[in-house]
């Protein structure tokens, strides 16, 4: 059973300019006069600085505010479509935290479809659960 598939949790948002991140309800529990018109995304703005953050996903582990380069990595990837989005399963798989590992890592995910992505992690899974 995924973990994430029973029980509501926050979202996870990550502002770059602040290097925080926060997690906020799911918009279909907000107060009925707050929620945005059927359709429609409500900006998840941040409370420091108003800009609009990104949607990490439920997976994602801040670093800390004064590790900027691995913010900038965390923020990099996230432009490259590269997020902490899974079911609670296995997790959104590795992601790197350092400058020097990131050209590795696209080049790994640039050269496979997603359609091999999804299949290798499949395999991962049950490789894991026999003797």
């Amino acid at each position: 059973m995924c973990r994430y598939g029973n029980t509501h949790y926050k979202n996870h948002y990550a502002c770059f300019t602040c290097r925080k991140a926060f997690k906020r309800f799911q918009e279909d529990e907000w107060p009925e006069t707050e929620r945005p018109a059927m359709g429609e995304t409500a900006p998840a703005p941040c409370p420091d600085c108003g800009r609009p953050m990104a949607d990490m996903g439920l997976d994602f582990k801040a670093p800390k505010q004064r590790e900027a380069e691995h913010w900038a990595v965390v923020e990099h990837l996230f432009r490259h479509g590269f997020a902490y989005h899974s079911c609670g399963c296995g997790g959104p798989g590795y992601r790197p935290s350092r400058w020097e590992d990131v050209p590795a890592f696209l080049a790994a995910y640039q050269s496979r479809s997603p359609g091999d992505l999804l299949a290798s992690r499949f395999a991962t899974r049950s490789s894991r659960r026999e003797p």
